[in-house]
């Protein structure tokens, strides 16, 4: 992944094969990345690069991603649920997303079209990161699939280990597997999963 914010720009996230080739989806999206770039610089915001992404700081926080796929491009806030979104323009980035953080774009134009909003909502937020404000933590309870519940019962080792992952790890397992319809592919991926979740990882970690 690239370290450099700028090597985004001319190159790619680094994340996958595409990386540094016109079929990269930063190459594709270049226009209204560099659009959405230079509100971000006008705005003050500082510049950096984590996870292989363009994110701009601003009082030690994190403010804003910004992200590029095969059928658009986004500019995402962090501490999504701070946001007011008196324009309505912020969406959810999936279903398991709790709160709408997400301006997606699907043409360059629309960069330019936004940038007041854009440029206000950016404004919001670091108002936020200024006076040291952060979202409520929300409690949640977990319903583990009972194929897990099952694994984790008959495998100390493994629950130990899945208890002390954080509550974002654990639900991405959740996720995964409730996405599986039968029990024995749930079964199946837990017991593929099982080193991840002994080195303290994610379901989509590598």
């Amino acid at each position: 992944m690239i370290t450099d914010p700028k090597a985004f720009f001319t190159k790619g996230c680094g994340r996958c094969d595409r990386f540094d080739t016109p079929a990269c989806s930063a190459m594709v999206w270049g226009a209204g990345l560099a659009a959405l770039r230079q509100l971000c610089l006008d705005a003050g915001l500082e510049e950096t690069a984590k996870w292989g992404h363009p994110v701009y700081m601003h009082a030690g926080r994190n403010i804003a991603i910004l992200g590029a796929f095969r059928g658009d491009f986004r500019l995402t806030f962090f501490n999504a649920a701070l946001m007011k979104d008196p324009q309505g323009v912020l969406e959810r980035q999936g279903p398991n997303t709790q709160n709408p953080g997400m301006i997606r774009f699907e043409q360059a134009a629309q960069v330019a079209d936004k940038a007041p909003i854009i440029t206000a909502y950016l404004a919001e937020a670091m108002g936020y990161a200024e006076a040291g404000l952060k979202p409520p933590k929300v409690e949640t309870t977990l319903d583990l699939p009972d194929e897990l519940v099952e694994a984790l019962d008959g495998d100390p080792e493994l629950a130990e280990a899945f208890h002390a992952l954080t509550p974002g790890r654990q639900k991405s397992y959740v996720i995964n597997l409730n996405g599986a319809k039968k029990p024995e592919t749930r079964r199946s991926r837990i017991a593929a999963f099982r080193g991840k979740i002994l080195a303290g990882k994610g379901a989509t970690e590598r």
